[in-house]
């Protein structure tokens, strides 16, 4: 509620229509903050790391292709990680093998565009905005891949209302993130290609064989300027995938990002990426957090193997991928329960819907090899008799 302090004058004022007074105006805290300009959720890559990107290009003096913010080695390491001569700590954005992330940066400073592929979960979608991210300062240049994706989302649309007045000319088109891409020299992004009809996927192939996109309504066309590509994202494990034509895969280099080779990596990959997002979201740290998010990597990995990690007994795999990024929201969400209906500390019932959720995707199948990993497995392992009674309360 807004208060006004009103002054009354021993001698009123002239009155013509209106009172004459002093009138102040005393925000609340809640209209205060509002005028305070609003954090988003979650920023873009160039902005939430601008820092390291600015150490980096300020110390890279090897030779950049055109356009780019940095050279080669310095994406490599914007994603990979490293100490800058200076002290500098670049955090690393991908962890897995330093030959997949040379070739993918190595592939955007030739004329072929890049493809990652994996399953779900892979990390495809976050290493293609930090590739965008440090190529070209900007990885907002995206094409959201589905069903109902137009051509015009690739290509080209139209102001429909200065069409109509004017007729078609350059101020009624609007220009895709590709096209912008191409006349500008910077990196767009498609996700889910194969997602997209395989019609208007084959409206790429023009782009990354000519670099050129006609447009036949204007008798004119857009040429890409150096500087420009592509990186697209795709996955062969969901339902409703349109395979790529082979005249638009043979315009890609495909690199296949993997799961994670071991438990300990990917329990490192979960706790920076839970740390990052419990920070944003004002979660405070969980202590002893890290036994929580081991045990959720290891009943996803035995799952996901199809084996126990001491490789003596044989698994069923659930119809759900229980990938890395799944992992991730576990173990978020855990840490928010801890911490608004807790103790502040992360504790197996934190994490026990959330792996139920993760692992029950078909409610006939999925229960019954959770049920029997629960009983043959859980139950008999040493220091997991919480995580298993905890399991048991959520899956009555």
């Amino acid at each position: 509620m807004a208060w006004c302090n009103v002054d009354a004058r021993s001698e009123p004022a002239e009155l013509e229509g209106d009172f004459a007074m002093t009138v102040s105006v005393e925000p609340t805290s809640a209209e205060a903050e509002e005028t305070e300009p609003a954090q988003a959720l979650r920023p873009h890559a160039e902005d939430a790391f601008a820092h390291e990107l600015a150490a980096l290009a300020a110390q890279d003096d090897r030779p950049r292709p055109a356009r780019w913010k940095l050279s080669p080695w310095a994406v490599a390491t914007y994603l990979l990680g490293g100490t800058l001569p200076d002290g500098t700590v670049i955090t690393p954005k991908y962890v897995g093998p330093r030959r997949i992330v040379e070739v993918a940066v190595t592939t955007l400073a030739t004329d072929r565009a890049l493809l990652l592929l994996g399953v779900p979960g892979t990390a495809k979608t976050w290493v293609s905005e930090h590739l965008a991210a440090a190529v070209s300062g900007d990885s907002t240049l995206l094409v959201q891949g589905t069903a109902g994706t137009p051509e015009e989302a690739i290509r080209y649309g139209w102001n429909y209302a200065q069409l109509l007045a004017h007729g078609p000319s350059r101020d009624a088109l609007v220009p895709s993130p590709v096209m912008r891409a191409m006349a500008e020299g910077m990196t767009a992004r498609v996700e889910e290609l194969t997602r997209i009809p395989a019609d208007v996927q084959d409206t790429l192939i023009t782009v990354l064989s000519e670099k050129t996109l006609p447009i036949p309504e204007l008798g004119q066309e857009v040429q890409a300027v150096r500087g420009f590509n592509l990186i697209a994202t795709a996955n062969d494990r969901d339902r409703g995938v349109n395979e790529l034509s082979s005249a638009l895969r043979r315009r890609f280099n495909t690199v296949v990002l993997p799961l994670p080779e071991s438990p300990e990596a990917e329990v490192d990959i979960v706790s920076r990426r839970v740390d990052q997002i419990g920070r944003s979201l004002d979660l405070p740290a969980a202590p002893d957090g890290l036994d929580e998010i081991r045990r959720v990597v290891t009943v996803f990995r035995e799952l996901r193997d199809g084996v126990t990690a001491d490789g003596r007994t044989k698994l069923k795999s659930p119809s759900g991928t229980l990938s890395t990024a799944e992992a991730i929201s576990v173990v978020t969400n855990g840490l928010a329960l801890a911490a608004h209906f807790g103790d502040g500390v992360l504790r197996p019932g934190d994490v026990a819907a959330g792996i139920l959720g993760a692992v029950v995707r078909d409610p006939a199948a999925d229960r019954v090899i959770w049920q029997e990993y629960l009983e043959t497995v859980v139950r008999e392992r040493d220091g997991w008799k919480d995580f298993y009674r905890a399991c048991r309360e959520v899956s009555v």
